[in-house]
């Protein structure tokens, strides 16, 4: 028979030992932590989540997920076990603030660095404009496309709700920016199908100083002046016109920066044909091509040409991109709309 009457001190186990033994084998949680929980206690705005502490956790609705929820039951359930992010220290009431929101940015950053660094192409619905560009959501971040890189003649109002192809142009999670570039998304598919050397069919879009703009089949290639002829030229209006349909050579494609740089020099017979007698120039284009093919080819294997070929190898030309003043970048178009 068991004596009810015994005292604390002959069962040798007191209030304050038995307090003593949670604290020896209390967890210590911190903010920042990612620990398990099961939910036991769904409320209207939020639910409770026992998480070994001493005091039930609180997660608050917003912080259940990096989208929108507007009831705890779409995310969670009753008796669900999964991971929480310690949001805040526990408060006067012993009680600790999580979130799951918190791990799904963490996780959605590391997927977007990831994606970034095999220079993917992702696919987004735009869902705002405002004046600087474009918003979209990728992996559940919002990003933004500046108004630069978005490619398309629509205004920027029509574009909610179209989903378009896009590449990364910063991702930085420490100052939380994302920002996207559907211009490039654009040039770099067409790039795919061009090849330096190959002569192509553009027409005439616009006419700087430094040189003409020429659409190929929806991508916009620079010709700069220092490319149009062997004899030296004052202005690119002294030999084209807007909406002339000319024959040029590709000699640089610069996917990264989404650039295209043409030739119509290389392509020259003589020296001045193309002030001269541009149709010669236009007739014998595959011609020299092949030849400018050839001299690159022999470059890239090591291989001594003949003493005449010599000479016109030194004038291949690398990138060109240098000489394009840095004020005027953001001028330059390089995707144009099929």
């Amino acid at each position: 028979m068991v004596n009810q009457n015994l005292t604390a001190t002959e069962i040798g186990f007191t209030h304050e030992d038995f307090a003593a033994l949670l604290d020896k084998y209390d967890y210590h949680f911190s903010p920042g932590d990612i620990v398990p929980g099961t939910v036991f206690s769904i409320e209207p705005r939020g639910a409770l989540i026992d998480i070994g502490a001493k005091t039930a956790a609180y997660i608050p609705i917003q912080e259940m997920s990096i989208n929108r929820v507007d009831a705890p039951e779409e995310v969670l359930q009753s008796n669900e076990t999964r991971e929480f992010f310690i949001l805040t220290d526990e408060n006067e009431d012993g009680q600790l603030t999580l979130s799951i929101r918190r791990i799904e940015y963490m996780r959605a950053w590391e997927r977007v660095r990831q994606l970034q660094a095999e220079d993917a192409t992702v696919r987004s619905g735009v869902f705002a404009t405002n004046r600087g560009g474009a918003l979209v959501r990728i992996e559940g971040l919002r990003g933004f496309i500046p108004g630069s890189h978005i490619s398309t003649r629509k205004p920027k109002e029509e574009l909610v709700g179209e989903e378009l192809p896009l590449k990364f142009l910063e991702v930085d999670e420490e100052r939380n920016r994302l920002v996207l570039s559907h211009r490039r998304a654009l040039v770099e598919r067409k790039m795919n199908r061009l090849e330096v050397g190959e002569v192509v069919i553009g027409t005439v879009r616009g006419i700087k100083p430094y040189g003409a703009f020429i659409d190929i089949g929806g991508v916009s290639g620079l010709l700069h002046i220092s490319e149009i002829s062997h004899e030296h030229i004052d202005t690119p209006h002294s030999v084209f016109n807007v909406n002339d349909e000319v024959k040029v050579m590709i000699i640089d494609l610069d996917a990264e920066r989404g650039r295209i740089s043409l030739s119509t020099k290389q392509l020259e017979p003589e020296p001045g044909d193309m002030i001269k007698n541009r149709d010669l120039v236009y007739d014998k284009a595959e011609e020299m091509a092949a030849k400018y093919r050839e001299q690159l080819l022999a470059k890239q294997q090591g291989i001594t040409l003949p003493t005449e070929e010599a000479v016109a190898e030194e004038e291949i030309p690398a990138a060109i991109e240098e000489d394009i003043p840095a004020a005027i970048e953001e001028e330059i178009p390089v995707a144009i709309e099929e």
